[in-house]
């Protein structure tokens, strides 16, 4: 199996994506290991992976036994389930993916829409034996996986905020080289040329399965839009950059099914729709979403991050464009995903 037992506890810091796949993995290992992170994490549900995990024979519990972490996994062996998700999402079905990989026969995931699909491309990269069939995903067991290059593609989410700052700034050309346009996540691109943004994919390739392009942004006369449906999984991480995008257009954007916002980092819905009314924007919170009736001109203000990494950034390329200076509060938490964003932002002014 390749792991040997940790000396401490697992701490996954800010990670959700580490607390879920590592429990998967953890869960086919012949020891017993223990995942805990920090002030957000514990608060995050690790229900939706308990769940699953626990019908293919793991044992994995939660410690104060609310579906949250810290999180106690205990050696046991793992069978094959066919598993229908109640959402989409990639996190869970990885988790999945990677405790099929200690059972014997085949393992089926069934999601309401498609989610990204890095994980199926990277085992596959390894040797994995994973299919796809529409929302259905069979992984079947191998007999060993092997090491292989990986070239890592420029992060999409990351680059969103930048394509976002290209469209509402004057005079604004902005080229983001080797981005990852995988199908799974290209949403934000969908919607902001929907939006009538001006951007372009040159150099487009396929590296370890990953297709990936160059980036041209341009300023843009933004409208507003509709995101709803399929597209909701593809572009999930980026809502708060998007709602931003609707504030300088003109129109209303209407995002929906989008509740998943409310268990990332903070929720995202009531952050975004704060802090942006702060700036003077129309916008309202829905059930699963937001509306936002954009064009008219935001104040500077002072902003609050709540810790969460994708609003703090979201809300500095708001601030950029904004008619007096606003000052954001507790922003450190960019570096949990983008350590350089305030260094690569400067050499763009």
């Amino acid at each position: 199996r390749g792991l040997r037992k940790p000396l401490e506890i697992l701490d996954v810091g800010n990670s959700g994506t580490t607390m879920r796949l590592m429990s998967g993995i953890l869960c086919g290992q012949g020891f017993e290991s223990s995942l805990t992170g920090d002030a957000s994490i514990v608060k995050r549900p690790m229900g939706r992976i308990i769940h699953p995990l626990s019908l293919m024979g793991a044992r994995i519990e939660s410690l104060k036994g609310n579906g949250l972490a810290p999180l106690k996994i205990q050696p046991a062996p793992l069978k094959p389930i066919y598993y229908e998700s109640p959402v989409p999402s990639a996190q869970i079905k990885s988790s999945i993916l990677l405790a099929a990989l200690y059972t014997e026969g085949v393992t089926t995931i069934v999601e309401p829409t498609t989610s990204r699909n890095h994980s199926e491309l990277m085992l596959n990269h390894f040797g994995g034996n994973i299919k796809v069939e529409g929302t259905k995903v069979f992984s079947s067991p191998v007999n060993e996986l092997y090491a292989n290059e990986v070239i890592v593609p420029s992060d999409i989410s990351s680059a969103a905020y930048f394509m976002v700052a290209g469209l509402i700034t004057k005079n604004s050309e902005i080229l983001i080289k080797d981005v990852g346009i995988n199908p799974t996540r290209d949403g934000v691109i969908k919607v902001l040329q929907k939006m009538g943004g001006q951007i372009e994919l040159d150099n487009i390739r396929t590296i370890n399965g990953e297709k990936i392009a160059d980036i041209v942004v341009r300023s843009s006369r933004l409208v507003g839009t509709m995101v709803e449906g399929a597209i909701i999984p593809t572009l999930i991480d980026e809502i708060p950059i998007i709602a931003v995008a609707a504030a300088f257009a003109q129109g209303t954007t209407t995002i929906k099914d989008a509740t998943e916002l409310k268990v990332k980092e903070s929720n995202r819905i009531d952050t975004m729709v704060h802090e942006l009314k702060k700036m003077g924007v129309n916008i309202q919170p829905t059930q699963d979403g937001m509306t936002i009736e954009g064009g008219s001109p935001l104040n500077g203000a002072t902003l609050e991050s709540y810790h969460d990494h994708r609003v703090a950034m979201s809300l500095t390329i708001a601030a950029l464009n904004a008619t007096t200076d606003s000052t954001l509060l507790n922003s450190s938490c960019i570096d949990i995903s983008y350590p350089r964003f305030f260094e690569d932002l400067k050499s763009l002014m």
